[in-house]
């Protein structure tokens, strides 16, 4: 039995003092109970390298970023091209534009200190409602309470909310902040994400081992695995387009870099046409031997499945084009759709 006294909170604190994941951004449960707290520029970077993205590719990214411009003030002066670049792979480009936006503002217009509260956190570039909680939480301290997909998870599971998401998400919102903790709310909202994502997972729960079983509802009824539960999603529509690969004989090949808006924005890729639901012969940029690749590159982004041709060429050592730039290939440089277009170029060249 249970003391009455012990919250719900204070079982997972117990818990996550014993299980807490080492995250290179991360300070020790012990260590935040003694007084340190992590690095703000941290907290904000890998929060905003989390989202939509899963703490094993983050982690080898927010090394090589604080590794390369370890303040914000580092990140600020730094060149727009260089951040993309260590971007590259990382996905949904958006972030990275914000981040240096970000950055910025937080250097130059307040000092290098970056907000305690959330309402102040949501005037900055790229920080919503979810982000600004996690960073009010985790890097000072503050009562917030954090709710990514983990924490609804858990709570659609312990409270037995069969309502579907999209539409029950204010509800699990109400739940998550009815639980928290009077003190401890930056290891509070660490833990409830760590319980999600190690042992409330989406598929196969471990109840066995978790500190909330006694009172999980879901668990109690045999359903949890089942929630949340969501509504059906749309099937994605399919856009098809065309790169060209044009590469030198000296081993050089033409990149261009993309509008700073809209998708894949600020990256290098390949020169091509418009993506468009309707398969066109796309117009080469300039004239050349193009061959067509035996494969066509295939991705896939959050709304949309794409189907590239991929078009090559070899042209003399000499040549220049207007809008890209001939230059050696560094594949770690392109975004992962870029990366999966030169796999389909045959060795011939």
């Amino acid at each position: 039995m249970r003391d009455d006294n012990v919250t719900n909170a204070d079982v997972l604190l117990a818990w996550y003092d014993k299980n807490a994941r080492s995250m290179p951004w991360r300070i020790a449960p012990m260590d935040r109970i003694s007084g340190v707290l992590p690095d703000p520029y941290h907290v904000w970077m890998s929060e905003i390298m989390l989202q939509q993205t899963t703490v094993v590719t983050v982690r080898d990214y927010f090394v090589k970023f604080v590794g390369r411009w370890p303040t914000v003030f580092d990140l600020a002066r730094a060149v727009d091209a260089d951040v993309m670049a260590a971007w590259a792979g990382l996905g949904y480009y958006a972030r990275a534009r914000n981040l240096l936006k970000c950055a910025r503002v937080v250097a130059n217009e307040l000092d290098g200190v970056f907000p305690v509260d959330e309402a102040a956190l949501q005037k900055l570039p790229g920080i919503g409602p979810y982000t600004s909680a996690a960073i009010a939480a985790i890097a000072f301290d503050r009562q917030a309470s954090v709710l990514d997909g983990n924490v609804e998870r858990v709570m659609a599971r312990y409270h037995l909310v069969k309502q579907p998401l999209p539409a029950s998400k204010e509800h699990l919102r109400g739940l998550a902040v009815q639980g928290l903790p009077d003190a401890r709310f930056g290891d509070y909202a660490q833990a409830i994400m760590d319980l999600g994502a190690t042992v409330c997972t989406p598929r196969r729960p471990s109840c066995v081992i978790c500190p909330w079983a006694q009172g999980c509802r879901a668990r109690a009824l045999g359903v949890a695995q089942d929630l949340p539960k969501k509504l059906a999603k749309l099937p994605k529509p399919t856009r098809y387009g065309t790169c060209f690969v044009a590469m030198r004989k000296g081993g050089d090949v033409l990149l261009e870099r993309r509008p700073d808006k809209g998708l894949l924005g600020g990256m290098l890729g390949w020169p091509g046409d418009v993506w468009v639901t309707e398969k066109v012969d796309a117009v080469p940029p300039f004239g050349a031997s193009w061959r067509e690749a035996s494969e066509e590159a295939r991705h896939t982004f959050t709304h949309f499945h794409l189907r590239l041709k991929v078009q090559y060429a070899v042209v003399p050592d000499d040549f220049e084009h207007a809008h890209g730039q001939f230059k050696k290939l560094a594949l770690d440089d392109l975004p992962t759709v870029m990366r999966k277009v030169w796999k389909r170029v045959p060795a011939v060249a």
